[in-house]
């Protein structure tokens, strides 16, 4: 009985396991352009819950990891490695994860930031574009008001 894992250690396994598919899930969704900066926005504010929730998971993960070498020192050889494999399979889904979260974190704050700044230079482009077009459509002074055309000249 000393081998066998206790209740809780399957129920952490279970909600670990769970929580690495639904992260793998949300980390993998397509990354596709988005010209919303408030649908951005959501999407951080989504990885950065991630990446905390990743930190809360981290108990369950040391648990789990502590209770296989504690089983493996009292358990037959084959049921050892059975448990030590089952984590280590656990533990390379788990390393992938702070590395894509940061990645996708870092690669969507930078195409937020350049999407303001996009949309910062449209807003200027267009004010200038309005002021053009008033220009364009004044009234053009008499030929022989050489003052009136310089100015306009200038304008131009």
């Amino acid at each position: 009985f000393d081998s066998l894992p206790p209740a809780h250690y399957k129920e952490t396994m279970s909600t670990i396991l769970v929580w690495i598919q639904q992260a793998e899930t949300k980390v993998s969704m397509p990354q596709v352009a988005v010209a919303e900066y408030e649908i951005m926005e959501q999407r951080l504010r989504e990885l950065k819950a991630l990446q905390s929730s990743l930190q809360e998971q981290q108990k369950g993960l040391n648990y789990l990891n502590v209770t296989v070498e504690d089983m493996s020192r009292k358990a037959p050889a084959e049921v050892s490695q059975r448990y030590r494999s089952e984590i280590e399979v656990i533990l390379s889904r788990w390393k992938k994860l702070p590395t894509q979260l940061v990645e996708h974190c870092q690669k969507l704050e930078e195409l937020m930031t350049k999407l303001q700044r996009f949309q910062n230079d449209t807003k200027t482009l267009k004010k200038w574009m309005a002021e053009v077009d008033v220009f364009l459509k004044e009234e053009w002074p008499a030929l022989g008001d050489s003052e009136a055309l310089e100015k306009q000249l200038e304008q131009c």
